[in-house]
């Protein structure tokens, strides 16, 4: 009589599932707060602040336990992809196409980078993306909902 194994294979709590995948999916920009004061911050001209102010901007997130593959998708063709494994060095582009190095960090399930102007955090919410910006004591707040 054979029932399998005698090390039984353990099982991942859905804890440790969820937290592995939580960032994985499809997102389209659903709200924003503060974009102008941020844009301006951020050294951006009117004309391309103006452009962008209603841009439904899609977010393609894909995770592999510390590994991730983060596209954003403008209506105008335009795509900018960073990938990065949480707490290692990596090469990242900003939107404007700057390039630099980080140190993506994961704090209390938050997503956590320092990019060179602004201090950004991405977290899930329910089934929302929700995207927080810093720079010199202006907030921006992108909150995405979920499309696959």
């Amino acid at each position: 009589m054979s029932h399998g194994s005698v090390f039984p294979q353990r099982q991942p709590r859905m804890q440790e599932l969820s937290s592995r995948m939580a960032f994985s999916g499809k997102y389209e920009i659903e709200s924003e707060k503060n974009y102008d004061e941020f844009m301006k911050r951020l050294g951006l001209p009117s004309d391309v602040i103006e452009k962008g102010r209603n841009f439904k901007i899609v977010t393609e997130v894909q995770q592999d336990g510390q590994n991730f593959i983060w596209s954003q998708h403008y209506p105008s063709g335009h795509s900018m992809t960073n990938k990065f494994t949480i707490g290692k060095e990596c090469d990242m582009e900003t939107v404007g196409g700057k390039k630099f190095k980080a140190t993506v960090q994961m704090e209390g399930g938050k997503i956590v980078a320092d990019f060179p102007n602004y201090h950004q955090t991405s977290e899930i919410v329910g089934d929302k993306l929700v995207e927080i910006s810093t720079i010199g004591g202006v907030t921006y707040e992108r909150v995405s909902k979920r499309l696959a």
